[in-house]
């Protein structure tokens, strides 16, 4: 989509009408003078005297059609204050709802700022995803996408400007939803990590481990869930380093299962085509590297995502088994279902030895129990520090993409303990996303850490603000909103 911003005064030569492009015009009622004026007599006295008709009957939300012969169809748009990154980012997403199927639209913004016009254009580009690729019998009308829009302003040139930055993190956004919408037969491992390398054309370093690599460095945990596919698997690290003062990396990581069966425990049938998205959290740490990188952003940050496909041929892993993780403790395995957290154990040791960030965070659709407690509201939200936890919180709210702190304690512990090994991999019905976070902690040090379960928020079965249904792509702009906080102080 071309997103143009221009000032408020060139709108008053309106193009050849045209069955599709529409004309968007947003005002809260109840106000004095409402609706904005445009510059076209006969168009303000049109939208005026609507509006009046109306009278009481117009609330939020409210959409006001109306056509003119010189100017086409318009729709006056009612909605609330838009005060703050937040509602500007929503009102993006209303007046997406608005434009319907039409390819080209134009949006009077008088009154905004710069920024706010870039949060507004922010949310209508989220607004516009779509994961269309393997669509060839679609109706036409249904492949119909916005290709144009047109916003007037009263700073085009700084609004533009502010824009292109906002423009880049919805890359990142919609690449970690591709990721994630992807099936499985073509995302798995080899072709994710292949996906990740072209990302050295933007000036990330990226860096893959094979099979064999892994092995020695001794990641027997990540090549134990990965043994019964025939896909081999992968760690694949992104070092995105542009501070001006070369401080240490912050680190994120993700849990990249690109098909989970469960392995030799196995899932139910029902609703396991699911399963491609249990990759949600390496799809984050992927998107959020690219924005980053487009935005040329002052920050040094490291990505690790840890890739493998768990599924249950006659080398698969067994309940009962032992393995060896990275840092030299060991771990039974009973629950072959309880993999993501595998994968994690020697990514998190991996990124913690390597490079030495300052602080670790994990994104991963690791618990079935963090729906159960969230829903698809929040995402649970487990760390070892107190300030962390706080940052990452309020990164959230600002984004609307909502965080719910979970305990950490060691009286759960106990649940995992096992006769044959350091640990075990899964610490019963009770507790279920806790117990999984406790295990994590175990490998992480004392890095200041932060685990991020997205399970319920990786995937919408119907459209939210900014979200359309299927995968949301969680966790990019909270985490690009919090490393800005972060390398800004």
């Amino acid at each position: 989509m071309k997103i143009s911003c221009l000032s408020v005064a060139s709108a008053q030569n309106f193009p050849t009408p045209s069955a599709q492009s529409v004309l968007i015009i947003p005002f809260v009622p109840f106000t004095s003078n409402s609706v904005p004026k445009t510059g076209h007599v006969a168009l303000d006295q049109l939208c005026q005297e609507a509006v009046a008709h109306r009278g009481d009957t117009v609330k939020p939300k409210t959409e006001i059609v109306l056509f003119h012969a010189e100017i086409g169809r318009i729709v006056l748009l009612a909605t609330e204050d838009c005060n703050e990154s937040l509602s500007q980012k929503r009102l993006g997403h209303q007046v997406r709802s608005a434009i319907g199927s039409a390819e080209q639209a134009r949006v009077f913004l008088p009154d905004f700022a710069p920024e706010s016009v870039a949060d507004f254009c922010l949310g209508v580009r989220l607004s516009s995803y779509s994961f269309r690729p393997y669509w060839n019998k679609k109706s036409e009308d249904a492949a119909k996408i916005l290709t144009k829009l047109e916003v007037f302003c009263d700073d085009p040139e700084a609004s533009a400007k502010a824009e292109a930055q906002q423009a880049h993190l919805a890359s990142g956004v919609a690449f970690s939803r591709d990721l994630i919408s992807e099936p499985p037969n073509v995302l798995y491992p080899e072709t994710f990590a292949g996906r990740l390398q072209e990302l050295e054309a933007l000036g990330v370093k990226v860096e893959i481990l094979d099979e064999s690599a892994m092995a020695e460095l001794g990641m027997n945990a990540l090549l134990g869930v990965a043994q019964g596919s025939v896909k081999p698997p992968r760690l694949v690290s992104m070092h995105w380093d542009n501070s001006p003062d070369h401080a240490e990396p912050t680190a994120i990581i993700g849990k990249g299962v690109t098909f989970d069966t469960g392995g030799i425990s196995l899932k139910p049938a029902r609703n396991m085509e699911e399963m491609k998205f249990d990759m949600g959290g390496a799809g984050v740490v992927s998107g959020l590297m690219k924005a980053l990188a487009l935005q040329n952003a002052k920050m040094n940050v490291v990505g690790v995502v840890g890739l493998a496909e768990n599924m249950p041929d006659g080398n698969a892993q067994r309940p009962g088994d032992v393995v060896t993780a990275m840092d030299g403790q060991t771990i039974a395995i009973h629950n072959t279902d309880a993999e993501g957290r595998l994968v994690l154990a020697d990514a998190l040791h991996y990124t913690n030895t390597k490079f030495k960030p300052s602080a670790m965070v994990n994104l991963a659709t690791l618990t079935g129990a963090i729906i159960v407690a969230l829903g698809s509201e929040h995402a649970g939200l487990f760390s070892n520090d107190d300030e962390l936890s706080e940052d990452l919180t309020q990164a959230g709210l600002a984004c609307d993409e909502k965080l719910w702190r979970m305990p950490l304690h060691k009286n759960y512990d106990k649940q995992l303990d096992t006769l044959v090994a350091d640990v075990c991999n899964i610490g019963g019905p009770e507790a279920g996303s806790i117990t999984a976070a406790q295990f994590l902690q175990r490998f992480v040090g004392e890095t200041p850490w932060a685990h991020l379960d997205i399970a319920g928020v990786t995937w919408n079965n119907k459209t939210k603000p900014n979200a359309p249904e299927g995968a949301t792509g969680f966790g990019v702009q909270l985490l690009h909103g919090w490393l800005q906080q972060r390398f800004s102080k």
